[in-house]
């Protein structure tokens, strides 16, 4: 959500102002984390942090916040308690930060982009004082407020471009990564056939060492044949940042010749266990789309966590 929030703002702030709720503080069970954000603007309309009847609040005090500029928390409860007034059942609390953004920002919304846009994190200090505005945090400076580090967001490096590789970027950007294509075919890397990819390299494998900074990168090797996916591992492997993730599409075989070849020529094994190869979740995925979200969703796995199993399961192997 970040960065798509940011990008928002540098469209909305030349021409209106408009009210940035920021979540400062959970206790509980809530719909959304620390540092989730929405955009309300004056007219009502907004980019949401959750739902339900605690947003309407929200939005009915951001609509004073942007008339008054004077800025705000809102307390939502969503404990469900009889003798406190609610706004949902889920079972926590919140508090949501209001602050009126406008043409003054803007300068701080492009540099904020610029960093995320280029692989890079930054923090971001919202002062709780009526008289400062939110800023980045400089080098070894100590400063007072919301503090959030905020992270690229996630990149997925597609390393082949055929046609396992055009639906896995239609999917994966649906899901919220960025999409970077690796091919040496022009004919087939190429922003006709990926129109969601930010960077698109037609050219040799050594062109990813251009990524060295991304600090959220995902890697998903769909190439066409065993020595590319051995030239990409080789150097995926000397990256001095890690990557978040490395999935090889391949059969069994060709997995464990790969990571035979490999472990001759001196790549550490510790590095070659955490490749996910053969990428993907057991969906039983036969198609280059069915394959494409069985990937995504290994992807959201890594990224947020979790087991891959059903969430029915439980319910469904115990007594209702």
């Amino acid at each position: 959500m970040s960065i798509s929030c940011y990008q928002k703002l540098a469209e909305v702030l030349p021409v209106e102002s408009i009210v940035l709720a920021t979540v400062i503080d959970t206790k509980g069970s809530v719909p959304r984390e620390v540092g989730a954000k929405m955009l309300i603007w004056g007219n009502g309309t907004f980019e949401t942090i959750g739902g339900g009847a605690g947003e309407a609040k929200v939005i009915q005090q951001a609509i004073a916040v942007l008339k008054t500029g004077e800025k705000q928390s809102v307390e939502i409860d969503l404990s469900g308690a009889q003798w406190r007034e609610t706004q949902g059942i889920c079972g926590g609390w919140m508090r949501v930060w209001l602050e009126r953004w406008t043409s003054r920002e803007l300068p701080l919304v492009e540099a904020i982009l610029d960093r995320l846009q280029s692989g890079q994190s930054i923090t971001l200090i919202t002062p709780f004082d009526c008289d400062r505005s939110p800023h980045l945090l400089e080098k070894d400076a100590v400063d007072r407020g919301f503090v959030e580090t905020i992270e690229p967001s996630p990149t997925l490096l597609i390393i082949g471009a055929g046609h396992v590789g055009e639906q896995l970027a239609k999917a994966a950007n649906f899901a919220g990564f960025q999409i970077i294509v690796q091919d040496d075919r022009s004919a087939w890397a190429n922003s006709q056939r990926y129109p969601q990819a930010m960077q698109i390299l037609a050219e040799s494998i050594e062109a990813i060492d251009r990524l060295a900074d991304y600090s959220q990168l995902y890697v998903a090797l769909v190439t066409r044949g065993y020595q590319y996916d051995l030239s990409a591992l080789e150097r995926l492997m000397q990256r001095q940042k890690p990557c978040r993730y490395i999935g090889m599409i391949g059969s069994e075989k060709r997995v464990k010749q790969v990571i035979l070849t490999l472990e001759k020529s001196g790549v550490d094994a510790a590095k070659l266990r955490s490749i996910y190869a053969p990428i993907g979740l057991d969906i039983g995925a036969l198609t280059p789309e069915e394959i494409a979200i069985s990937i995504t969703a290994e992807l959201v796995l890594v990224k947020r966590g979790g087991t891959g199993r059903s969430l029915s399961e439980r319910l469904r192997t115990n007594e209702r």
